[in-house]
């Protein structure tokens, strides 16, 4: 008989892990296998990626959670593998295939104006195999029990496209290697899709790896290996602060008086200019409070830290 499992004691962790997901597993899975090797008491994450996908996927914890939303909103950078001349049923190296026919690489003028054709604002209906729902159920739900629902087309724009020739894959089939710059809302998989309808060949994705998620870039990430090879304040050290999620928020800092009333909720005066976004920092210590806007003078509080939140991470 196997000896009990030992029970994992929870603690208060705030701030962002900047995690570089491996292929095969769930965002929720790798969030709470970095939530457990971090014994942190909250955590959530700022948007899935598809088992399949690889790449930058930030983990809040604790005081962070509270602006993971923010990272939703984002542009994201994906470079993608896609396999010419095969359609598979969800896009991507996963579904099965429902048409092959033989394809060839397109020449560089083909490349350049399918390039133009999706740079830009675009209209993109979202595929049966995803998150979004209609009447309360996700689309994969109703493509896992054979059904095809209609879909909306939805605005997106793809501010940065470049396409390349790739590797042949071990069957011959040709490839295009693709790096996308997006909004938000933009699935990659219909991407490749409708690039190789445009080619006239079809196309699935072989791979698809998040290389930026707003000012996140790969280079910032850690894997879950390393994360578990670490001892535990080492893994601690990897927290970004919570902060680090507001960089398009312009600073505004009060002192200890207008602090504590501000964190109570109460608007403050001063001679702010007028600001959509601001973040919002005690001087001594300095400390982050929360985040707010400013309208004629008045600093509005928005989402807030609770005291004892500021107080765990300025003793970390």
């Amino acid at each position: 008989m196997s000896a009990p499992r030992a029970r994992v004691v929870r603690r208060p962790v705030h701030g962002v892990l900047l995690l570089d997901k491996p292929r095969g597993l769930s965002s929720n899975n790798a969030l709470q296998k970095a939530k457990w090797l971090l014994r942190a008491e909250k955590a959530g994450h700022t948007g899935t990626l598809d088992p399949l996908a690889t790449g930058v996927l930030p983990l809040c914890f604790g005081a962070a959670t509270k602006f993971s939303q923010l990272q939703l909103e984002a542009d994201k950078a994906y470079e993608a593998v896609a396999v010419l001349g095969v359609r598979t049923s969800t896009g991507d190296a996963e579904g099965e295939v429902v048409d092959a026919r033989p394809a060839e690489l397109p020449d560089g003028q083909a490349l350049e104006a399918v390039t133009r054709r999706f740079t830009g604002p675009i209209r993109q209906v979202p595929p049966m195999h995803s998150a979004l729902k209609k009447d309360g159920r996700a689309l994969y739900e109703y493509a896992r029990a054979g059904e095809e629902v209609e879909r909306e087309a939805r605005d997106v724009v793809v501010r940065e496209l470049r396409l390349a020739p790739g590797d042949p894959t071990p069957e011959g089939r040709p490839t295009l290697r693709i790096f996308a710059r997006v909004s938000k809302g933009t699935y990659i998989r219909t991407l490749g899709e409708d690039i190789g309808t445009a080619l006239g060949c079809g196309a699935h994705l072989a791979s698809l790896r998040r290389v930026a998620t707003g000012n996140f870039e790969l280079s910032q990430c850690t894997t879950l290996q390393a994360l578990e090879a670490l001892a535990e304040g080492e893994r601690s050290a990897l927290l970004q602060p919570p902060e680090c999620l507001l960089t398009g928020h312009v600073p505004v800092t009060l002192d200890a008086e207008n602090a504590g009333r501000f964190l109570s909720g109460v608007r403050r005066r001063g001679d702010w200019p007028d600001q959509d976004a601001a973040a919002v920092f005690a001087d001594h210590p300095r400390a982050l409070l929360g985040t707010a806007h400013v309208r004629a003078g008045e600093l509005i509080p928005g989402r807030l830290l609770s005291p004892i939140e500021i107080q765990q991470i300025l003793s970390s």
